[in-house]
């Protein structure tokens, strides 16, 4: 009987202990750092769409989330962190490190400019989002695998 519960616990606990491991690689924070951007962009994408009306405190949270993200996010993409956990990274950002922290560095400097210019109305959203956004495309461009 204390061989099953032993085993029971041994199991549990390395079930457990599994996605913690997992939760602290390279790969699976940025992935998670991109989610928080892409909730943030789309927030404000709604916005300038006009599926939603313009909130300049979304739209300043939505901008701060991005700055935040922009400060720390070349820090996850270390030598070795290359392959796995499904990542999208492509080899250009290792071959290439200056100017991806360029285009973090560009990205982070739109969001800030973006949170000093405080949008006060769509027209303010529009000019801030206008750069934000083609620093993601350009970035995705060079620095992401293309998706089969």
């Amino acid at each position: 009987m204390k061989f099953r519960t032993l085993f029971a616990a041994a199991l549990i606990g390395a079930a457990g202990f599994a996605p913690a491991i997992a939760a602290d690689e390279p790969q699976v924070v940025r992935q998670e750092m991109m989610k928080k951007v892409g909730g943030a962009t789309g927030a404000m994408a709604k916005m300038v769409k006009g599926e939603s009306e313009f909130d300049a405190a979304a739209t300043l949270a939505a901008l701060t989330t991005i700055s935040e993200v922009a400060a720390t996010f070349g820090n996850y993409f270390p030598e070795g962190s290359e392959t796995g956990m499904e990542t999208e990274a492509a080899a250009a950002i290792w071959s290439d490190r200056a100017g991806f922290e360029a285009a973090i560095a560009k990205f982070k400097a739109d969001a800030d400019a973006g949170i000093a210019a405080a949008p006060a109305d769509l027209d303010g959203l529009k000019a801030a989002f206008g750069p934000l956004t083609k620093n993601c495309g350009t970035c995705h461009e060079t620095y992401r695998q293309k998706k089969s």
